[in-house]
């Protein structure tokens, strides 16, 4: 039995990603060695999701989070509720429906998010999160070996319904896009980063990634969907069926999540908190380089 399963209750439920903790109750008070456990489930089983936390609110959803780092604002270009709480919410044309690592359009992408249920539909609205490590691990050698050599521009000035798979936009969508572009930030990430605390290779792919650096257009479209295929593979991902109460806490250096948007126009609401992130790094020790639009306001420099 491991140190993490001595302290809490954890039963994975996919089998290369995901977790459920039972028996806590999170809090900005919880003890260290709590924690401690907490954070190093969410490195293993890069999501863990806990039931039961109907006593969270925003302030205390924030006050845990710090005890995992130091926190984001809550976007770069979206208002959030007070400085760190950003809402998901669907009546305001946010809905995340596209295979993604949080912010990586800026040098410095969260190191976690927590996610906090809000307003449920009846049906639907379900989450998934893909394993960027075992994707990583499942190229065959000269497919690992291209992605290591590769470079990609993540930005959030991008095609918004085709990354969506909408027809075209509705007034909300076309308004949230406005704030979401208000400023454009360009960032050149490697394809697969070493993450800094437990040393794995992961891709660093996700709707961000408009094209690798010295690849045409044409090649781009086509190596982007290759390795990102090897992302959503349904064996490398698991889907959260949400519940009232419910948070999840993720690794977003080494997953990517997509939230389903199959419940039509009934409302979905959820806040999220982020920790502040590293840069990344290459695997022959590059980091990342902002290309365009200063994050530093978002996410303090930590590395």
């Amino acid at each position: 039995m491991s140190t993490v399963e001595q302290i809490l209750d954890v039963r994975k439920v996919g089998g290369v990603i995901g977790a459920e903790v039972t028996g806590v109750r999170l809090s900005g008070d919880l003890d260290a060695v709590v924690v401690a456990a907490v954070r190093a489930a969410v490195l293993e089983h890069r999501v863990v999701f806990v039931r039961g936390q109907e006593h969270l609110d925003d302030d205390t959803q924030a006050a845990f989070a710090r005890r995992l780092g130091e926190l984001t604002t809550a976007h770069p270009t979206v208002e959030g509720y007070g400085r760190n709480v950003l809402a998901v919410d669907s009546q305001t044309g946010n809905r995340a429906n596209s295979w993604h690592s949080d912010v990586t359009f800026v040098d410095r992408p969260p190191a976690f998010s927590l996610l906090r249920a809000i307003v449920l539909p009846p049906y639907g609205g379900d989450t998934s999160w893909a394993n960027t490590v075992t994707a990583y691990q499942g190229l065959a050698a000269p497919l690992r070996a291209l992605a290591e050599q590769l470079w990609a521009e993540h930005t959030n000035d991008y095609d918004y319904a085709t990354s969506h798979a909408v027809a075209e936009l509705t007034e909300e969508q076309a308004a949230y896009r406005e704030v979401f572009t208000s400023t454009t930030y360009r960032t050149e990430h490697p394809a697969v980063q070493v993450h800094p605390e437990t040393g794995e290779k992961a891709l660093l792919l996700g709707q961000f990634a408009q094209r690798f650096v010295g690849v045409n257009g044409a090649d781009s479209k086509y190596l982007l969907a290759l390795f990102q295929e090897h992302v959503t593979r349904l064996e490398n991902t698991v889907r959260w069926q949400w519940q009232p109460g419910d948070i999840a806490i993720w690794d977003n250096r080494s997953t990517q999540h997509y939230a389903v948007a199959d419940y039509g126009d009934l409302p979905r609401r959820l806040h999220r908190v982020t920790v502040a992130g590293d840069v990344p790094v290459s695997v022959d020790g590059r980091r990342s380089v902002a290309r365009q639009g200063d994050a530093g306001e978002y996410s303090a420099a930590r590395s």
